[in-house]
């Protein structure tokens, strides 16, 4: 192949540029995030008015895999892990995941690489199930500690 540079693995490195131009989507990115926490930590969840309530369980009752979520971000900005696990666990997971996520991201823009993230259908499924669960064990009488 000439012209263009491949590792072991097969994947190409990204185009020539500058660190700082390779790193723009992932600082704009974090940006983004780190606003969107500072609204959530500055505007508190736990009081009514502020944010619009879960419509599945305005209608049903039902914990969906999302309630509690915003609740949970306000407890993490504020750092209290424990109040944030019991909010919305998942959500939790969600938040290392992405930070986990975003540090590789970065580590391989200032290395030239691109961040390819291959999910397959087993991935997928895994994820979907996993929240499902989630959901159904937090609705029911055993799963009163998952409950916002």
């Amino acid at each position: 192949m000439r012209g263009v540079n491949a590792d072991s693995q097969g994947t190409r490195d990204m185009p020539a540029g500058t660190v700082a131009g390779r790193l723009a989507v992932p600082a704009g990115l974090l940006a983004a995030v780190v606003g969107a926490f500072a609204y959530v930590g500055a505007v508190d969840p736990n009081e009514p008015g502020h944010y619009p309530v879960c419509p599945l369980l305005r209608l049903t009752g039902i914990y969906c895999p999302g309630c509690g979520g915003l609740r949970s971000a306000h407890a993490f900005v504020h750092g209290d892990l424990v109040t944030a696990l019991h909010d919305n666990a998942a959500a939790v997971l969600g938040y290392l995941g992405f930070a986990v996520l975003w540090t590789v991201w970065v580590v391989r823009a200032v290395r030239g690489r691109p961040l390819r993230i291959d999910l397959g259908p087993v991935h997928l499924w895994t994820l979907g199930v996993s929240l499902l669960v989630f959901a159904v064990v937090r609705n029911l009488p055993f799963g009163g500690w998952l409950h916002p």
